[in-house]
């Protein structure tokens, strides 16, 4: 259960939203300085200093090239100073990859994404590194290792595979069918504030908020499926766009405690039209790594040919200081984001409801 220590009455609350982040989720103007703060003492703002009124300029590497594992190596070296110094003395890692289903490597992150992160780690991090993963699948996370040929990695770099769904649980709560307060069991790994969390994410198209990038994999990772319920449905209700604002605003809810260090984009066979599990492949042959995975994230979804303003979820983080969400103030390291422009196909379902 949560600690009394995580637990806020409501002004607090209200307070750690920041009225303008609140609005924004609903549908107000996208981007700008935050106008709420985080309540005095919560635990999110020690860890990751959010809703600071003007977030700090933001370094986004971007890679183009035709090796998947030595591009995501460079653009992690584009920021190696910085990352390491925000590993610091850390003795505990987590590499969380993307299998939304674990029987199609196309909606999956490539094994060899996660080689190139592990080659850029192994020369400054002795310790045992964990790769952990918590598929929606039924068929449970390590038929995606197996599938996907993740067990060489144990061998190859000493690290351990986990399947997040066997660790423990604690409760918090996300709004659910008719807009009420619903329990939700986050995995405890997520919530450890000792662990550095590197998302390992896949480009992809998504069927109810446009993109899923590093974020998103992160978000949708900690609820957890112990292969009898699935909570991670908790964080939507239903195949309908006029209650998908819940994904946007539970992410964002979520977001204030579980929150990935290090972002990585595994974009070399991305995907565009029906994903997250469905789409189609795209040759973009790009990787992307920062220390501001909203930043990241923002820059990839234009990249993929869609404007990151109308992204609700994208937009609040931004609103509410949690990174950088102003392009002109993100640095690109590497390929000039001019050489990486694509106009992925949407999901058929958003064609609509975002006029794409």
């Amino acid at each position: 259960m949560a600690s009394n220590k995580s637990r806020l009455n409501r002004r607090d609350i209200l307070k750690g939203f920041g009225l303008g982040a609140l609005g924004l989720a609903f549908g107000g103007k996208p981007f700008g300085p935050a106008i709420g703060y985080a309540a005095p003492g919560s635990p999110w703002v020690k860890k990751n200093g959010l809703f600071r009124t003007k977030p700090a300029p933001a370094k986004v590497a971007l890679i183009k090239g035709n090796d998947r594992r030595d591009i995501v190596y460079q653009a992690l070296k584009k920021i190696e100073d910085e990352a390491l110094a925000s590993i610091g003395d850390k003795k505990k890692i987590l590499i969380k990859p993307n299998f939304v289903i674990t029987s199609r490597q196309l909606a999956a992150t490539h094994v060899d994404a996660v080689r190139g992160i592990l080659d850029f780690l192994r020369p400054h991090f002795k310790h045992q590194i964990i790769v952990g993963e918590s598929t929606i699948s039924r068929e449970g996370t390590f038929d995606g290792f197996k599938n996907y040929g993740y067990l060489a990695l144990e061998k190859e770099y000493n690290v351990k595979l986990i399947d997040l769904n066997h660790q423990p649980w604690q409760y918090r709560y996300v709004f659910g069918k008719g807009h009420r307060p619903t329990p939700i069991r986050i995995i405890s790994t997520f919530l450890d504030p000792d662990l550095y969390i590197i998302s390992a994410a896949k480009m992809k198209t998504h069927d109810r908020v446009v993109t899923t990038l590093s974020l998103k994999n992160i978000l949708l990772g900690a609820p957890l499926n112990d292969y009898k319920k699935n909570d991670k449905g908790l964080m939507h209700s239903a195949y309908n766009f006029s209650r998908e604002a819940l994904l946007h605003y539970n992410m964002f809810h979520l977001a204030q405690e579980i929150y990935p260090d290090l972002g990585v984009i595994d974009g070399f066979v991305a995907m565009e039209g029906n994903g997250p599990a469905s789409g189609t492949p795209v040759d973009a042959k790009l990787a992307l790594a920062s220390l501001d995975p909203l930043a990241m994230d923002i820059l990839a979804t234009k990249l993929m040919g869609f404007d990151p303003t109308q992204i609700m979820y994208l937009t609040s983080m931004a609103k509410a200081g949690m990174g950088q969400g102003d392009l002109d103030k993100m640095e690109v390291l590497g390929t000039p984001p001019e050489q990486c422009q694509y106009h992925f196909k949407p999901h058929k379902r958003l064609l609509e409801p975002y006029g794409l």
